[in-house]
């Protein structure tokens, strides 16, 4: 199975038809049809390693200041809660716990989602970030879960490698600042040329103006561990949203997808503060 990392952005990504949900579509369409989908979301950052193990999960709407419209968004997917049972045996000795009850469906899975799998009829099931791990951990947590694309499923991790919220300039809704380009462009070049040693992307100059916290970033490093194991990742899709988000894409086993740019990224709703708006 194929495997991605998808520059999220915006929730309102979900509704709008742009140049980034036009990309996803077309994207989707293009993907073989899984037994289940293993998401890693910026948004279950928390203190434990989990997977959601329930029938049916819910569709959580984890973000503040957004239209009803969004509020009412459901993605009905199934969960597999089999798979569950997978990742824990596939990431021994490391420990992952069964979530049957907690979590769900985040924004940062369904978001994404709602375009590649649009009938919501492909098992879902999330998997969490462990906040008090560092770095190499999961990028070795993806190394051992690389198995799991033999048995059908396919890896998303959704999130934003540059992410500042504080430095959003609405009024520059496709433009990505300087520091921002240099950022995403060496870890255009890091993904491609040798993504086993992503973690020197730490060392860049810009690294903590792109990613002033690491939970957008860190799962890009799922996606740079199962590279890691093909020793293939490319670009799938290259633009920014308001100076400081990075929308850019990455497919692992897609040799055939050419590289896009896109443009006209969802924005945020006016009168919310960025940082308080959870995207």
């Amino acid at each position: 199975m194929p495997a991605l990392f998808i520059g999220h952005g915006s929730p309102m990504n979900t509704l709008e038809d742009n140049g980034y949900t036009q990309a996803w579509r077309k994207l989707g369409q293009t993907l073989p049809r899984p037994r289940a989908v293993l998401v890693v979301s910026a948004h279950w950052f928390i203190g434990a390693t989990a997977v959601t193990a329930m029938s049916h999960p819910r569709t959580i709407h984890d973000f503040y200041g957004f239209p009803d419209e969004l509020f009412a968004f459901d993605y009905p997917a199934p969960g597999l809660p089999e798979l569950a049972g997978e990742v824990a045996e596939v990431v021994k000795p490391h420990w992952v716990g069964a979530d049957r009850d907690q979590w769900g469906l985040d924004h940062g899975t369904w978001s994404v989602l709602a375009h590649l799998f649009p009938k919501a009829d492909v098992p879902v099931v999330q998997l969490s970030i462990n906040a008090l791990k560092p770095l190499d951990y999961h990028l070795d947590l993806a190394v051992k879960l690389s198995a799991l694309r033999k048995q059908n499923v396919m890896i998303i991790s959704s999130g934003n490698v540059v992410h500042n919220l504080r430095l959003i300039e609405r009024s520059r809704p496709d433009i990505g600042f300087d520091w921002a380009h240099r950022f995403d462009d060496m870890v255009a070049r890091q993904m491609t040329e040798a993504p086993a040693d992503i973690l020197t992307t730490v060392e860049h100059p810009d690294f903590h103006m792109a990613v002033p916290t690491p939970d957008h970033f860190i799962p890009l490093l799922y996606t740079a561990g199962l590279a890691a194991a093909d020793r293939d990742a490319q670009a799938l899709l290259r633009g920014y949203a308001m100076g400081s988000l990075s929308m850019t894409c990455y497919g692992v086993g897609m040799k055939e997808v050419a590289c896009e740019e896109a443009n006209g990224a969802a924005q945020l709703p006016k009168g919310v503060p960025p940082e308080q708006t959870n995207i």
